[in-house]
């Protein structure tokens, strides 16, 4: 592939830049998709496009120009233009220098009488013919008139060193010279059938659109054609994977599972037994177990997941438990070791910060067997780390986990079964994308106790007042913060002021602070002092999001609640409503912001996870909530799972046609797709095998 650094105008220099932005060769720069296009036409007809926006551009003649210093070193260049039956007033504004004249270039260009073009921004809404000037280009510049002014212009990220203009010009002559280079691999009667134009065109078209229709049609090629090959990848690994036998059973033998269900003092909701069912099916099923169990804050997943582990240990299998952080791991084992009491179960938590004699012993034990579960982070991940006879594998809050660290966990036992769990809900249609590889259960009822929440956007000193009144009849409350400490960059509240201020409202209540830069083993006494109503107040940072259950808790007071996204608010609410008492989740906003307007609006208006997931989706964008953009899963260049809904449906709808009648792609005309699927996806997930 040739190295940009050969191009003109490129050279070393500039190509290490490039670099910054993950551009090396001629292709990675044809793909290097605008990140927004500016409509810089004049007297076109104008759509409303959320990723088009509408720039100020003048064409005319100049009048006259004065080169002004002001009392702040700074000089400003103004020049007044006839712009075609008005005259505007356009200024250049530059720190001054006393070794050379920094608007020297700009005189040899901007002379009276002559004709340019200007891309601007009013320097008032209301005198919008007083320009500050952000681009100029003279009439005469035809590179300018072909790539920056009069038409619909491409907006790049870009990285210091690599100007607008300069990356829109590299661009401009790359397109146009390589662009037709890039053949077609989509089946021609997939893009007949979906009216999609040829890559040749839709790069083009992408990069430098004449018209909204262009725009409109390269934007739709490009997200298709992402959202199918996701697809067709997904389909593919769930398939391979199916075809796995894993050469071990379980039976049923109920001498740990039957004590643990009495033992809970509750039954199971109708969903409970649903989703154990299935899980056991699939469990006794030849292939390996590969399950997603959603379920909503509260729902009881973690019981449906003891009750597999336990299937497993009744084999004389080894599991593990993992979690995506110490603290939830440390919450996961008390709960683990109340709910395990009085039975012949051995297990232990390994994370990081367990100190090294420790952390052997367990290895030893996991080795030899003596250790029948495992709860532990991504250290259970770490080489070292041998089973005997791993064979079930449970993952907590699966979105903060990516697809190559569930590869590495499952190598860890021989083709053990695997079950995944998340409290945030998924629509279906971003399940499948998400999560096409594995079957699905969904706890949709609570257990019995549990109502709903009362949520309120209030002032400080009115959630402070309820807390005073709620622990005042012996309950107990959350006041959670945004951040540990504080800093000047951002203006959010901190666990530590909070605590300290606190302390000085409350002098007649217990308090206790609790945040993830805590030692462990202070961690886990704040928590079991709380849950044992030795702790009436518990000031804490988002640590308490998942798995803290203490049924006394009835406040939960959110600060700059306005910072969280509702998947966040949503787990936090969550910790309260447990027990028998009415509860309130209070979100105390200190800065405004439509965003976050919104989301407490959202909290406030429902107490349905599955709502809340849906507008998440569009407030924060479904990559933020569950967590895909941080793990390379998903890296799309410009298909949005939230926004293309429909033609995520109509991409899965092809791909299952296609692979009904070619299910290993060996047509001739399916050849190119292959190796684009394989060139993409094999090593990113080293999951794809059609060899």
């Amino acid at each position: 592939m040739t190295s940009i650094q050969y191009l003109k105008g490129i050279g070393p220099g500039r190509a290490e830049l490039f670099q910054k932005l993950g551009i090396v060769t001629v292709d990675d720069m044809l793909f290097y998709f605008p990140k927004k296009w500016e409509d810089r036409r004049l007297n076109a007809k104008k759509e409303h496009l959320d990723y088009v926006e509408d720039v100020s551009v003048i064409f005319g003649t100049i009048i006259s120009v004065r080169d002004l210093y002001t009392s702040s070193s700074l000089r400003i260049f103004k020049t007044v233009m006839d712009a075609g039956g008005y005259e505007a007033e356009a200024s250049w504004f530059k720190r001054h220098s006393p070794r050379f004249d920094i608007f020297a270039p700009l005189k040899k260009d901007v002379k009276p009488g002559g004709k340019i073009w200007l891309v601007a921004i009013p320097e008032d809404p209301l005198f919008k013919t007083r320009l500050r000037v952000e681009e100029y280009y003279r009439a005469d510049d035809l590179l300018a008139q072909r790539a920056h002014i009069n038409r619909i212009v491409p907006v790049y990220p870009l990285t210091e060193g690599i100007t607008a203009k300069f990356m829109r010009e590299a661009m401009f002559r790359i397109v146009m010279e390589h662009s037709s280079d890039k053949g077609e691999f989509m089946p021609g009667g997939l893009l007949a059938r979906r009216a999609l134009i040829t890559r040749d065109m839709a790069l083009k078209a992408l990069h430098f659109p004449e018209n909204y229709f262009e725009l409109k049609e390269s934007r739709k090629r490009f997200i298709y054609e992402e959202l199918f090959l996701m697809s067709l990848a997904w389909a593919i690994k769930r398939r391979q994977t199916r075809a796995i036998a894993k050469g071990f059973t379980y039976k049923i033998k109920k001498h740990l599972l039957t004590p643990f269900r009495e033992k809970l003092g509750f039954e199971f909701t109708a969903s409970q037994k649903k989703a154990i069912n299935e899980i056991l099916a699939d469990m006794s099923a030849a292939a390996p177990m590969a399950r997603l169990l959603e379920g909503d804050v509260g729902s009881g997943k973690t019981v449906v997941a003891i009750s597999a582990l336990l299937l497993a240990v009744e084999n004389g299998y080894q599991g593990v438990f993992m979690a995506p952080t110490e603290i939830l791991a440390e919450q996961h084992f008390i709960t683990f070791r109340e709910y395990l009491k009085g039975l012949n179960v051995k297990f232990a938590v390994l994370t990081s910060s367990v100190r090294p004699k420790e952390k052997k012993e367990i290895m030893d034990k996991l080795a030899g067997g003596e250790l029948d579960i495992v709860i532990g982070t991504h250290a259970v991940l770490e080489a070292d780390i041998k089973f005997r006879n791993l064979k079930l594998i449970v993952v907590d809050e699966q979105h903060r986990f990516g697809v190559r660290q569930r590869a590495a966990l499952r190598q860890k036992g021989d083709k053990a079964d695997m079950l995944i769990m998340t409290a945030t809900p998924i629509p279906r249609t971003l399940f499948l994308a998400l999560y096409g590889d594995l079957d699905l259960s969904v706890l949709t009822d609570m257990p019995p106790g549990r109502g709903p929440v009362k949520t309120e956007s209030v002032d400080e000193e009115t959630a402070l007042k309820v807390v005073r009144s709620e622990t005042s009849k012996r309950r107990q409350a959350y006041v959670v913060y945004p951040v540990i400490e504080e800093s000047e960059a951002r203006t959010l509240k901190s666990v530590k002021a909070g605590f300290e201020r606190l302390k000085e409202v409350f002098k007649d209540r217990r308090l206790a602070m609790l945040h993830g830069a805590m030692p462990g083993f202070e961690k886990e006494r704040v928590m079991s002092d709380f849950s044992k109503g030795k702790i009436d107040i518990l000031v804490a940072t988002t640590v308490i999001e998942v798995g803290i259950d203490v049924p006394n808790a009835t406040v939960m007071v959110i600060n700059n609640a306005e910072n969280f996204g509702l998947a966040s608010l949503h787990q936090l609410r969550g910790r309260v409503g447990r027990g028998r008492w009415a509860s309130r989740c209070l979100l105390v906003a200190h800065a405004a912001t439509s965003d976050g307007a919104g989301r407490i609006e959202a909290m406030c208006s429902t107490n349905s996870g599955f709502e809340i997931s849906e507008k998440d989706s569009y407030i924060r964008g479904v990559g933020e909530v569950l967590g895909v953009r941080q793990h390379g899963d998903m890296e799309f260049r410009i298909a949005d799972l939230a926004r293309d809904g429909e033609l995520l449906k109509l991409a899965m709808e092809d791909r299952d046609a296609l692979l009904a009648e070619d299910p290993d792609l060996l047509k001739p005309e399916n050849a190119g797709l292959r190796h684009n699927l394989l060139k993409l996806y094999r090593h990113k997930w080293n999951i794809i095998d059609l060899s």
